[in-house]
Parts: structure tokens; C-alpha cells; sequence
């Protein structure tokens, strides 16, 4: 079991790796980004047509985050609940499962925004090719002096559903195949949310790529932290016998 464990272990990571390989060759040796973007700016009228519309700002970038953060709060108290009086039925996958969600809902937002924060590109809104103020910057190159940093790599947005990967938890590594396919369903969705963004010209396909990877990375790491139990969190609620009076 622990072979087999640690075989998953090691293609995880290899994945991780090919993947960030295949996201920053993307990024720094092709226009993809630029293509798509061309593709839903409307250079006659100088705007993205899609950036006040309706779905995209308010339905998608307000309502859907508004009920995404609600759930990722829903899911941190039922954990931390649970860390602290155990449900006595629950099993230990399913304990596993919602400290892993719990710990996803505040860790993915978190580290994309500060990364988001550190980061020099800019919006694609931002760009003198879109109308805006600064240069097209890839993301190995550096920003010309006097030109402010931009903060939007990765993507935030998607970020507030990226947590939700997380949900494949529950099913690892018993239900291998129904863990992947819920945790692929679920970095559809995300992809999705963030793919509405871009129809809005507030980011580039990388930038939500990014976040992707960034999600996945910080998913596989929490759990591992959750399964070794690095913050006294057992699996198997302690002193039931107090919690059945």
C-alpha cells in the first residue's frame, strides 16, 4: 500500500511538473494569449463587448463568488466543527475529505491573491494593444522602468472555485477513477469561470492556467498534510466514548 502510495505520489508530481512546463512555454514562446484576445476585443470599437455584460461582470465576477465564498465558509466551519467535537459517523475517508475541503477553501484564494499581488503583468484591459496605458510583458521578461506593476497573474477569480478540486478528497485513493473524475469536473467548472473572464479582457488564458496549477499544487499538498497529520488532526475522532454520553 505505502509502494503503491508513494507510485501515486511521484506521477503526481511528475504531472505537476509537465504541466508547469507546458503552461510557461505557452506563456513565454507562443501568442496564444494575444490570439484569443484579439479574438473577443473588437478593434473597430476599441472595447472588449463582453466586459459589462450582464453574465460576465455581474452574474459571473459578483453572484457566483458571492455563493462560491459562502460555500468555501461552509466547508472551513465543518471542518473546523468537526476538528473540534467529531461526528462519531463519519468515516475516516470522509473526515480526511472535509479537512482536506477546508483547508483548500482558504489556502487556494490565498496564495493565487498574494501571488496576484507580487506580480508585475498586467490585464489585458490594461494594454496599449487593447487601449489601455501599459506594454504586453511575458512573464519571464522585466517591466520597462516607470511602468507600475499590473497585479494580475494568476487569475483571482477562478480561484473562488479552483477549491473545489479538493472535493476529489474524498474519494483518494480508494476510488481512484471517481477521484479523478470529480476532481476533473470540478477544474472544469473553475476553468469555465475563469474562461468568462476572459471574454471580459481581465485576464489571459495563462493567467487562469496558473491558477489552475497553483490550485492543484496546494490541493496535493494539503493533503498530505491533512493524511500525516501534521496539525494533531486525527482522522479518527479521539476519546469517542465522551462525544456518545
Amino acid at each position: 500500500m505505502r509502494v503503491s502510495m508513494m507510485l501515486k505520489t511521484s506521477w503526481g508530481l511528475l504531472a505537476l511538473a509537465a504541466s508547469a512546463t507546458l503552461i510557461l512555454w505557452l506563456g513565454q514562446y507562443t501568442d496564444v494569449d494575444l490570439r484569443l484576445a484579439d479574438m473577443v476585443y473588437d478593434h473597430a470599437r476599441g472595447v472588449f463587448p463582453l466586459q459589462h455584460a450582464w453574465f460576465a461582470e455581474h452574474f459571473n465576477h459578483v453572484i457566483l463568488k458571492a455563493l462560491l465564498s459562502c460555500l468555501a465558509g461552509a466547508a472551513v466551519v465543518m471542518a473546523l466543527w468537526d476538528a473540534w467535537r467529531p461526528h462519531l459517523h463519519w468515516a475516516p475517508a470522509k473526515r480526511l475529505g472535509m479537512r482536506v475541503l477546508g483547508m483548500s477553501a482558504i489556502s487556494v484564494p490565498v496564495l493565487v491573491s498574494l501571488l496576484k499581488r507580487a506580480s508585475t503583468s498586467h490585464c489585458p484591459w490594461d494594454l496599449e494593444r487593447y487601449g489601455g496605458h501599459a506594454p504586453y510583458i511575458r512573464l519571464l521578461e522585466m517591466m520597462p522602468a516607470g511602468v507600475d506593476a499590473g497585479h494580475c497573474l494568476p487569475g483571482g477569480h477562478a480561484s473562488s472555485a479552483l477549491w473545489l478540486i479538493a472535493l476529489s478528497a474524498f474519494w483518494w485513493p480508494a476510488q481512484p477513477r471517481k477521484a479523478l473524475g470529480v476532481g476533473a469536473l470540478m477544474l472544469a467548472f473553475a476553468l469555465g469561470v475563469g474562461f468568462v473572464q476572459q471574454l471580459r479582457g481581465a485576464h489571459f488564458l495563462t493567467h487562469t492556467l496558473w491558477s489552475a496549477w497553483i490550485a492543484c499544487a496546494v490541493v496535493m499538498a494539503n493533503y498530505s498534510l491533512a493524511k500525516r497529520q501534521v496539525f494533531g488532526y486525527s482522522s479518527v475522532p479521539r476519546n469517542a466514548a465522551l462525544f456518545e454520553q
